[in-house]
């Protein structure tokens, strides 16, 4: 098997991996590509997926070298996934056990957007664009709706 790599990929951790790989791939349809499994305590050190031929990487936590939200006491990064429904994804995610942050609304930006926590304490933007917007046009629109 050849593994090809992005310029750029998310790594992140999370309590309990098994558990959160499943979920990626009911919430979001990931697609696992491998996992590597600590031969001592069982835990997962690394693992790939893909989503909507994204990859991420992910791994159980290991305090002396990453942190799971929990730990944390939030994230300061969140994950977009562009869908081709963005209403049918954000209901699969929260049938999966996702919570609801935002519910989905059409933005200023030309994107119908939601965004939900994952059981894991990851938070990700579920989004489809409907509208072609300029970025002057998003600045205009952005000005108006900080007047109100």
């Amino acid at each position: 098997m050849s593994l090809e790599y992005p310029a750029l990929a998310p790594a992140f951790a999370v309590r309990n991996a098994a558990q959160a790989i499943e979920f990626y791939k009911t919430a979001f349809g990931a697609v696992e590509r491998y996992r590597l499994l600590d031969p001592d305590s069982g835990r997962i050190g690394h693992a790939e997926l893909t989503i909507n031929g994204a990859l991420i990487m992910l791994s159980d936590e290991y305090p002396e070298y990453n942190k799971a939200p929990d730990t944390l006491g939030g994230v300061s990064a969140k994950f977009m996934i562009r869908c081709e429904n963005v209403d049918t994804a954000f209901q699969r995610a929260v049938d999966a056990g996702a919570t609801v942050i935002f519910p989905l609304t059409t933005q200023f930006y030309g994107h119908r957007d939601g965004r939900v926590r994952d059981p894991f304490g990851h938070e990700w933007l579920l989004s489809q664009k409907v509208e072609e917007v300029s970025p002057e046009e998003m600045q205009r629109r952005w000005n108006a709706m900080s007047k109100k």
